[in-house]
């Protein structure tokens, strides 16, 4: 049987990150890609040009149609831009209740530019962390999911991790943005914390590497 995914995301003209990156991701994997658009981004790898949100009911009718037509097996879901786009994912996953969904809470890109609104941090706390099976945030979206200051080393985030498996069953901090020869990321599934480690590899090219990681955590892709 063909396993089936949907990614909820932006698009990157560049192919890098967003939605284009996870249709590369979940083909290399192996599995059937399929995409809803959340937001239309001209961007590259230097930065954001401009961004032209997807109102809220249309993102609706494409989820509703490709749930009509098609089962969906694992969700990973992206940018979502707006407080009403956030909403209105969250209502759908309640709705068709897929097995699994991952969740990039993608606030800032790379380069610094702001992909989330203001308004809608206090929905994705609220309506979506709740049905999510797993949330991959950086040190500074974990810290902004928790209210809280940036971690600045292992204890600290260790201690942002337990915080936040309160909001999700599972959770997965990358530390890329700690200092060190390793970058350390901390997994926090069913009570176990695992520490993922690997050599720091010294590259400005880090553009898409979150959009990239978290379609991995989905379990049998």
């Amino acid at each position: 049987m063909i396993f089936n995914v949907l990614s909820i995301a932006g698009t990157d003209p560049n192919g890098g990150a967003g939605s284009q990156a996870d249709l590369k991701t979940f083909s290399a994997l192996g599995v059937y890609g399929t995409s809803v658009i959340s937001a239309l981004v001209a961007q590259n790898t230097r930065g954001v040009a401009a961004i032209r949100h997807v109102p809220p009911p249309f993102v609706i009718a494409q989820l509703d149609t490709l749930f009509d037509d098609v089962r969906i097996d694992a969700v990973k879901i992206g940018m979502l831009g707006t407080a009403g786009v956030v909403e209105a994912v969250a209502a759908a996953m309640r709705r068709h209740r897929p097995a699994f969904i991952v969740l990039d809470p993608v606030m800032v890109a790379t380069s610094g530019d702001q992909l989330l609104a203001g308004d809608a941090l206090a929905a994705l706390r609220e309506e979506l962390l709740p049905v999510v099976d797993l949330v991959t945030p950086n040190l500074a979206e974990a810290a902004a999911l928790l209210g809280e200051h940036e971690a600045a080393n292992e204890e600290e985030a260790l201690g942002q991790l337990e915080r936040l498996r309160r909001l999700c069953p599972g959770v997965l901090i990358t530390g890329g943005h700690l200092g060190g020869a390793e970058s350390v990321d901390l997994l926090l599934v069913d009570g176990t914390i695992t520490r993922l480690r690997a050599p720091r590899v010294p590259t400005r090219n880090t553009h898409g590497t979150g959009c990239t990681l978290s379609p991995l955590m989905i379990p049998n892709s």
